[in-house]
């Protein structure tokens, strides 16, 4: 008899513990809709011990409920980051517990609240960046990455990120991940003028494009490459692992990245700097050479030499690459640009020479002769910025670069001509 009882009492506890669970679930539904999210959140942490042996619905419904509050303390800008990555993982757990059970009831809405969750991250990291917050933002673009794993950009772009914030031990494992995923991000990108803002507005395919063109509120269509981001990938992936000293684990990085990928060009470029890089001169003329051999009249590739070349600082190699790459593709805006750099980094050091000069005869005759050079290095460099800015003329770094050169040299007509047009 005794163990009837014992029976009987089980249950009743089971039974109280459900009827306290829900009245809890009720409890914080009801806070919630009270703008209390916050003290949802703490009524359904006391109950999340009983939550395991709870029925599938409630199972949901407490993990819908707690998704609802987390959300609604990031919209109140709470730990934002923090209290979206939770919401999502609440409607992660509600959809996996409707999926085995077979009943849907929340799930719909949890998916579309994750969809905005990724939304939402992916603008606050936006927001982040513009504010030269880099490592807020690398983070969330990758728990919006981890939100959904096909949408890979958001991989790379937290990647990228987490490099311009100089945090190599955050954008390594990305850069891994990519290299694990051989993710390359090379596309399409169909492009129209918006006739309403004169903006360049971005299409998922031509369709769409071309039907926004005949429906008159788009003009101009344009279609173009997206070229591999695997060369960029493995470069920073290779320039972080020689900053920790991991040298050859760099070199097989790549070696591995060039055999699963034999025709992208990119990462022989990257394969070479990484010998720039370590000082193994040879080796980095040989793959200069096996690139320019591969493909000679890629004038991305080209120009990608004289980056290299630029940064090692040997100005004569890059000058020769990015007239090389204007001589195979006239409208290469950014060999144009390159090139104005390049031979505008001959100013400092005259100017820093005529700073030093005192007013001596000597010295104003010295003067003198530096103040030609200098007028010399600006009138040389006229053609390219005139170029530039003719191909690219929203582009404000070369109107006043070029607006600088003419007040340098007194061209006054030529300056009062560009600034119209500023």
């Amino acid at each position: 008899m005794k163990s009837k009882y014992v029976i009987l009492a089980s249950a009743l506890l089971i039974s109280l513990a459900t009827f306290a669970q829900k009245d809890q679930i009720k409890n914080a539904e009801k806070a919630l809709k009270g703008g209390d999210a916050q003290g949802a959140i703490t009524i359904l942490n006391d109950a999340e011990n009983m939550v395991a042996n709870a029925k599938d619905v409630e199972q949901a419904q407490f993990y819908f409920v707690k998704g609802n509050s987390y959300l609604a303390l990031a919209d109140k800008k709470v730990e934002e980051s923090k209290n979206l990555s939770l919401a999502a993982d609440s409607y992660k757990k509600l959809i996996e517990i409707e999926k085995t059970s077979g009943k849907q009831k929340y799930s719909v809405q949890a998916a579309a609240s994750i969809t905005d969750i990724k939304g939402k991250l992916i603008n606050s990291a936006i927001a982040d960046t513009q504010a030269n917050k880099h490592v807020e933002g690398a983070k969330k673009l990758y728990d919006a990455y981890v939100l959904d794993k096909k949408d890979t950009i958001n991989l790379y772009y937290a990647a990228s990120t987490a490099v311009n914030s100089q945090d190599f031990d955050l954008a390594l494992p990305m850069y891994e991940e990519l290299k694990k995923l051989n993710y390359s991000g090379k596309g399409t990108m169909y492009t129209a003028v918006n006739k309403a803002s004169g903006n360049d507005d971005s299409f998922a395919n031509a369709k769409e494009r071309d039907m926004a063109v005949k429906l008159g509120t788009h003009e101009k269509p344009k279609t173009e490459a997206i070229p591999s981001k695997r060369g960029e990938i493995y470069k920073n992936l290779a320039l972080i692992l020689v900053q920790k000293g991991r040298t050859e684990d760099a070199k097989k990085a790549i070696a591995d990245a060039r055999k699963a990928n034999p025709d992208d060009t990119s990462l022989i470029l990257t394969e070479a700097n990484l010998y720039l890089e370590t000082k193994d001169f040879d080796m980095y003329k040989k793959l200069v050479g096996e690139a320019l051999e591969k493909d000679p009249n890629n004038a991305d590739l080209v120009f990608n030499l004289g980056v290299i070349s630029a940064g090692a600082k040997n100005n004569a190699d890059a000058e020769k690459y990015y007239l090389k790459a204007i001589e195979i593709n006239p409208n290469y805006t950014n060999a144009y640009l390159n090139l104005s750099a390049l031979k505008l980094e001959a100013e400092k050091p005259i100017i820093d020479e005529m700073n030093k000069l005192g007013t001596s005869a000597k010295d104003m005759k010295r003067y003198d002769v530096l103040k030609a050079q200098r007028e010399s290095v600006f009138k040389g460099v006229i053609p390219y910025l005139k170029k530039a800015n003719e191909l690219d003329p929203k582009n404000e770094d070369v109107s006043k670069t070029l607006l600088g050169v003419y007040s340098a040299l007194e061209m006054t007509a030529e300056a009062k001509a560009l600034k119209a047009k500023m």
